[in-house]
């Protein structure tokens, strides 16, 4: 929304400066942009006086001019086919920026076909004060040289332009800025009462109202004999000076209401019109030529202003070109309508018009604005264009609002901590325009019709520290908490939050991928579940809820090799969806490698595989407090992992908690990924809730004085039996003592029986006293039956 400040005082008496009206508008929550001051903008153009203009040596259609400027006598040569001895024009000096060709002159004199030119003659449209463009500015020869050329050009009055809130529609009109800013104490709020417009005949023009929800009251009226010409020179700056082009007075007069009233309005051609105009639902089939110049297609949630010829506008949106005004118009009707903000913003939002009777309309206009509105263009058409106006038709009608808001003056207080007195509050009321009658304790205030959102007590408090301003409001500490203060989060946001650390430091760069996936991807990772199915995708690639992270981390992957970075090491921690209920979403650490062929010349570095990505998820589970034994590994569950070179994850027989190892083939190649890929799974949920340690701090070292004691064993158990059992078994013989169990060689072959393996491992003993050699042999017999008894394993000979 724009205005200008000359604009602003016809309803605002004020003193107040320009500074001082953006710090009010400001404090009123009014959120100034932009401020454009013409007198700044132009600071360096002054006017000059041609001495003397002749023809360029070397050029016809250059002339060379001797002229009289602030910096003295100047030469320039211009190419304006007005240029002449004895005009009065607008001096640009060397170094100057001219805003309408967006460049600078040079700092040095320019020779232009061998004559030097000292600076430059402008016209209106090089500065951005006008459109004439066929030659320099011609100035009033009475201006004095020197004079600023924006005082010349009669452009010293700044424009505001400021961002307007949903729930204010009534800063969408000059007036109802000038009501906030009286109320925060810029001024005298200047109310002025529209007066009526007495008619001299009947209307002939007969208005019906067939969707009265969609258009509840319809004001119109005529005026024959108007003569459609220019608008006055005062409404055409105002316009001009918003960014509105003026165009005849008819139209400049509903443009110039819409923004000084937040009133929209519409001019038919009475000739035009084809008997009843009527305000009804849009029909299948209808359309309607805009004034925009394009046809839009009309549905029977619109409403449509028609009358016998059919549609010939949308209501509250656009009117149509087959009863467009032109210069020729001379008898004209002039609508006052109030549309539904819903059924405005959806035709709106059908036909992608974007106006700026939509723009009120679907915010809210004045209920009771619509008599008023009539009035005020007919007296300004008939003023400035003539003719004979008729009495006003208005159909339907929009009850007044009766619902009183019950205000306590002490909410102020209690709510906000400012201490206002009530004379105060009763002057911001009054100055808002609020009918106020004081019961004491608490008043009734009835709110004027163009504010929709005072409902109740805290809205008026809401107003009066509004206007107060936020600034005054107190500013008072909470207490501190008993035992000071701490970050709180849930065991599953600390769980994410680890997860991240530990994988970036790592190596692993974070990604953010959909929570979507395609339908028939996500089949690779999990059987279909219709209710997983998005009914309005994104994309149509996306129309389905992912059930894994890894099926999108490939695919990242395979965009990051065909970018030249084929070894990214990526993961995310976020949502899997197993179904719509309410528990079927869980948080899962995700990670995935493409191992990268290198060349080096100290041969091939070792590659990323199934055992780093383990080492990767038990660095995750190590760094969140779950120890790693406790974990069983399994064949994998899930169908996108590798058979043979991957395995899953359990606590107990039944909860899956991860997976890692080689992705499946298959899966990347249905997903147009090379492979080979690696990655691995942490369902954050399924974890077990650890214990709380009851203090941070770390306990005291435990310093071993006596050196740790190694032996190996080699054990004949079946091919099935993982070696993880027998690790677990083995360190189970002594808890107290046996620190580590560590397998250094798995083997099959000529010794061992067909069906069965060696598995050879370290146990590491850690005294805590001197031990004989008897002790250590108990020890190693403790080992030997722990491990035949948990896994069935046979000592090797």
């Amino acid at each position: 929304m724009k205005f200008t400040l000359s604009w602003l005082t016809d309803h605002l008496a004020t003193k107040a400066g320009l500074d001082e009206i953006l710090a009010l508008m400001l404090k009123a929550g009014l959120e100034v942009e932009e401020v454009i001051d013409p007198a700044a903008k132009l600071a360096p153009f002054t006017v000059c006086k041609v001495i003397a203009a002749e023809a360029h040596p070397d050029a016809d259609k250059l002339r060379v001019c001797q002229v009289e400027t602030v910096d003295g006598m100047k030469q320039i040569v211009c190419g304006a086919p007005n240029a002449r001895a004895g005009m009065t024009a607008i001096y640009a000096p060397l170094g100057a920026y001219i805003p309408g060709l967006e460049f600078a002159l040079d700092k040095k004199p320019r020779a232009i076909r061998g004559v030097e030119s000292q600076g430059m003659m402008c016209s209106t449209k090089e500065l951005e004060a006008g459109e004439d463009h066929d030659g320099i500015a011609d100035l009033d020869a009475s201006i004095p040289m020197g004079t600023p050329a924006a005082k010349a050009l009669g452009l010293t009055d700044p424009v505001i332009d400021f961002e307007v809130t949903p729930n204010r529609p009534d800063w969408l009109g000059v007036q109802g800025i000038a009501r906030d800013l009286a109320a925060a104490g810029a001024g005298r709020f200047i109310r002025t009462d529209v007066k009526k417009v007495a008619g001299s005949f009947d209307c002939p023009v007969e208005i019906k109202l067939d969707a009265p929800e969609a258009c509840p009251m319809f004001a119109g009226a005529l005026v024959r004999g108007v003569t459609n010409g220019p608008s006055p020179d005062w409404m055409q700056a105002r316009l001009k000076a918003v960014g509105i082009q003026p165009k005849s007075l008819l139209v400049d007069v509903t443009n110039y209401i819409s923004l000084d009233q937040a009133r929209p309005l519409h001019v038919y051609d009475a000739a035009k019109l084809r008997s009843t105009i009527v305000a009804r639902r849009g029909k299948d089939g209808e359309t309607l030529d805009a004034l925009d110049g394009k046809t839009y297609k009309v549905t029977p949630d619109m409403c449509v202003i028609a009358d016998a010829s059919g549609v010939i506008g949308l209501g509250g949106v656009m009117g149509g070109a087959s009863t467009a005004v032109s210069p020729e118009t001379t008898d004209v009707f002039i609508e006052s309508a109030w549309f539904d903000p819903l059924t405005t913003a959806r035709t709106g939002r059908a036909t992608g018009i974007h106006s700026d009777a939509r723009y009120r309309f679907e915010r809210g206009v004045d209920p009771q604005s619509c008599v008023d509105g009539l009035n005020m263009a007919l007296a300004l058409i008939l003023e400035h264009g003539g003719g004979t106006a008729s009495k006003a038709n208005v159909a339907g009608s929009i009850d007044a609002r009766i619902n009183k808001v019950t205000f306590y003056p002490a909410d102020v207080e209690r709510l906000t901590g400012l201490v206002v007195k009530l004379p105060e509050m009763r002057r911001i009321l009054k100055d808002l325009e609020f009918d106020i009658e004081d019961a004491g304790d608490a008043w009734y205030l009835l709110p004027p019709s163009h504010r929709f959102d005072m409902e109740q007590s805290a809205d008026i408090v809401e107003e009066i520290a509004r206007l107060i301003g936020y600034d005054s409001l107190p500013v008072t500490s909470l207490p501190e908490p008993a035992g000071g203060r701490r970050a709180i989060t849930t065991p599953i946001q600390e769980r994410v939050r680890v997860s991240r650390r530990v994988l970036a430091a790592r190596g692993f760069l974070e990604a953010v991928t959909w929570s979507f996936m395609a339908k028939d991807d996500a089949a690779l990772f999990a059987k279909h579940d219709p209710a997983l199915a998005v009914a309005n995708p994104v994309a149509s690639e996306l129309n389905y809820m992912r059930p894994s992270i890894i099926g999108n981390l490939a695919v990242a992957a395979q965009k990051a090799a065909n970018h030249g970075e084929p070894g990214a090491r990526l993961f995310e921690v976020g949502p899997i969806y197993l179904g719509d209920g309410p528990k079927d979403q869980r948080t899962v650490a995700a990670g995935i490698v493409r191992p990268a062929v290198q060349r080096h010349w100290q041969g091939k570095p070792a590659a990323y595989d199934s055992f780093a990505a383990k080492a990767d998820l038990f660095a995750i589970l190590e760094a969140l407090g779950q120890p790693g034994d406790r974990f069983q590994v399994g064949v994998p569950t899930q169908p996108h992992w590798h058979p043979g070179q991957a395995a899953c994850l359990k606590l107990g027989p039944k909860v899956t908690v991860g997976h890692f190892g080689a992705v499946h083939p298959g899966v990347l190649k249905a997903l147009g990924v090379d492979g080979p890929m690696f990655g691995f799974e942490l369902n954050l949920n399924a974890l077990p809730q650890m214990k709380v340690k009851s203090t941070k701090t770390k306990p005291v070292l435990q310093r071993a004085d006596l050196t740790p004691i190694r032996r190996d064993f080699a054990f004949l158990v079946d091919d099935a039996v993982p070696a993880a059992d027998l690790v677990k078994h083995a360190t189970g013989a002594d808890k107290q003592l046996i620190v580590s169990a560590d397998v250094f060689d798995i083997y099959q072959g000529t010794g061992v029986p067909e069906g069965k393996k060696s598995v050879a491992f370290e146990v590491t003993i850690q005294p805590r006293e001197k031990m004989t050699d008897e002790d250590i042999q108990g020890l190693m017999d403790k080992v030997v039956a722990s491990v035949a008894k948990g896994a069935g394993g046979v000592l090797r000979g």
